[in-house]
């Protein structure tokens, strides 16, 4: 459907450059942030509640830093919640319990809405240029409905079955990629304590076994000295990691591996780090590991 009308609450680091991508292809987004400069640099239409955007759209974005936030916005005085109508469709695109989405879902079902978790993959990069993967769960017909809006700022949409799977399936890819993150960091630390060159150990490692996304698409730039600002933070990489750890004990699963990016994002917020780009984790280890930067001229670091 391509009249159908958008709104967006959450306008920050990356539900921004989500309505950037809307706009700039010519749509009206009505937006909902407590931060006014957002919805302008978004270039939407700002609303004065979540409960505005609600009734002035028929697709309700949303990009929350977690559940509480994202309950509050929903069932708050407000919230959607009070003005969600038969036929409109809730998309989720933050990283929340899976256990809280379902409850919402159910409650948005007796208003007759539909409501999507979607949760989001590529960072601040993919989000400018509207090639986000999504991976979203709930009712088929409904993410149907919806594809001409993800469109704008998404390449990849996987449908992962009922409500509450897009979430899970969020939690399960960012434990990897916090888990791939925190252990490079360490080696990288260690490979310039032992004197390598850096680029070198980055092909050595990106042509054999231990290649990861981190090892790809990180180090690259922060051995340059960019550390690519802008995407996930040291605290709401921890938050994720611990809702992944929630998960695996729900689910029964053996949890062996949480140990290590529990301590090195744990570390990192302890550090000072924890509202910076998660990627600093390599920062907390190199302070825990007599003061190590891959990166020696801290004055061109960006």
């Amino acid at each position: 459907m391509t009249d159908q009308r958008i709104g967006f609450i959450g306008l920050g680091n990356m539900g921004g450059r989500m309505t950037r991508c809307i706009t700039r292809a010519g749509r009206q987004v009505v937006g909902f942030d407590p931060v006014t400069d957002n919805i302008t640099k978004a270039g939407a239409v700002a609303a004065n509640s979540a409960a505005e955007v609600t009734e002035r759209s028929d697709v309700v974005l949303l990009s929350l830093p977690e559940s509480a936030i994202v309950e509050a916005v929903i069932r708050g005085a407000d919230g959607v919640l009070s003005a969600a109508r038969s036929g409109q469709i809730v998309v989720d695109l933050s990283t929340s319990n899976p256990v809280s989405t379902r409850a919402l879902a159910e409650e948005l079902a007796v208003k007759g809405a539909s409501y999507l978790d979607a949760g989001i993959s590529g960072g601040a990069a993919a989000a400018d240029k509207g090639a986000l993967t999504l991976m979203v769960g709930g009712d088929a017909a409904a993410l149907e409905q919806v594809q001409g809006v993800l469109a704008f700022f998404a390449a990849n949409v996987h449908h992962m079955g009922d409500s509450g799977k897009g979430h899970v399936t969020k939690l399960l890819n960012n434990f990897l990629n916090a888990s791939n993150l925190s252990t490079t960091a360490e080696v990288m630390v260690a490979g310039k304590k032992a004197g390598l060159d850096l680029a070198k150990l980055l092909e050595v490692i990106n042509t054999s076994s231990g290649v990861n996304f981190a090892s790809q698409n990180r180090f690259p730039k922060i051995i340059a000295g960019d550390y690519l600002e802008g995407g996930l933070s040291v605290d709401l990489m921890m938050k994720d990691i611990v809702l992944y750890t929630e998960l695996a004990a729900s689910l029964g699963v053996a949890g062996t591996s949480a140990s290590g990016p529990l301590a090195a994002f744990g570390l990192a917020g302890r550090l000072g780090y924890s509202k910076q780009i998660s990627n600093r984790v390599v920062d907390a280890i190199g302070d825990m590991s007599g003061g190590v930067r891959l990166y020696d001229d801290e004055e061109e670091v960006r």
